[in-house]
């Protein structure tokens, strides 16, 4: 499908909002679902804006409990283009920041929320919904994470990638999302992937010519959007403090390529131009399988030496 034709939200129909009613937790129209997913970013429905799990007070309480690497916060005044090590922190505490969240300019995110066991009950229930139309596309759902971004009015979450198939849904307050199309290597080169998928950093350089390949979405609560993978975007807040619920997952296809990409990333390093990931599917499962072979072996002489 050409770029031309979805520069606007895929809205639902009146059968998506019938579904809306009846199961309570996320809608979509199944046939822009299979069409989609994958390649390109597509609105959806839910029903969790008054879920108790995710109102301010109960996130207060969450981040009490949550692992201190588990939570990552700044200040959310920035620019589109800043590196991560360069965000610089509120100088708040973690509670702090969330009581003050209207008023502090922060941006937060509480990761890996589905170690909290009411947390991970709603993160496989909407996943539930998701499976049965994911799987004849990408077979295998795993590795399911849920994340709750809390946010001031006007903060931005800089131009960066994800590595997972990632459904964001508006709890409160109005967002707009920049997603741009991460299939074109003009775009998203070779080198910035092999860096990502290396933990060089997440963040990426952004320039204004990108608009010619973008979308954006104004999300409302109760909307939901879903991200293909390492498809670079960024994020306003708007005039209302946000919470959004991102429920992430990969499928085992999403493995092989983080490992190639590690691996041109290796042989880049000792001066050798490897193919682009896909552009020779044998070799990417020959590299794949020898680099499993790799990590068995390494865990098997750990484990004996041990």
């Amino acid at each position: 499908m050409s770029l031309a034709t979805i520069n606007h939200p895929v809205e639902l129909s009146g059968s998506a909002n019938k579904s809306l009613t009846e199961n309570k937790l996320l809608s979509f129209d199944p046939e822009t679902y299979r069409t989609h997913f994958g390649q390109v970013p597509f609105k959806i429905n839910h029903g969790l804006c008054q879920h108790p799990l995710l109102n301010v007070g109960r996130l207060m309480e969450l981040a009490r409990n949550l692992p201190p690497q588990n939570i990552e916060y700044n200040a959310g005044n920035l620019p589109i283009s800043v590196e991560h090590s360069q965000t610089p922190m509120n100088g708040l505490s973690v509670e702090e920041t969330i009581r003050r969240i209207e008023e502090c300019k922060s941006w937060m995110v509480l990761k890996y929320v589905e170690k909290d066991p009411a947390y991970n009950q709603l993160l496989q229930e909407c996943l539930e919904i998701l499976k049965p139309h994911t799987d004849p596309i990408y077979p295998g759902m795993g590795k399911p994470h849920a994340f709750i971004f809390l946010t001031s009015p006007g903060s931005v979450t800089p131009y960066h990638i994800d590595p997972e198939h990632n459904f964001l849904l508006q709890i409160q307050g109005p967002k707009e999302i920049h997603l741009y199309d991460g299939r074109l290597k003009s775009l998203l080169s070779e080198v910035e992937l092999e860096n990502f998928y290396s933990s060089k950093g997440r963040n990426l350089e952004y320039k204004p010519e990108y608009e010619n390949n973008s979308w954006t979405f104004t999300l409302q609560p109760g909307d939901g959007l879903h991200f293909p993978v390492t498809y670079p975007h960024y994020v306003k807040n708007l005039d209302q403090v946000s919470i959004s619920f991102s429920i992430t997952f990969r499928t085992p296809d999403l493995d092989q390529r983080q490992a190639v990409y590690q691996q041109n990333e290796r042989l880049r390093s000792w001066g050798l131009n490897p193919p682009a990931v896909g552009l020779k599917p044998m070799r990417d499962r020959i590299l794949f399988d020898s680099y499993r072979i790799w990590r068995k072996a390494t865990s098997l002489i750990t484990r004996k030496s041990s």
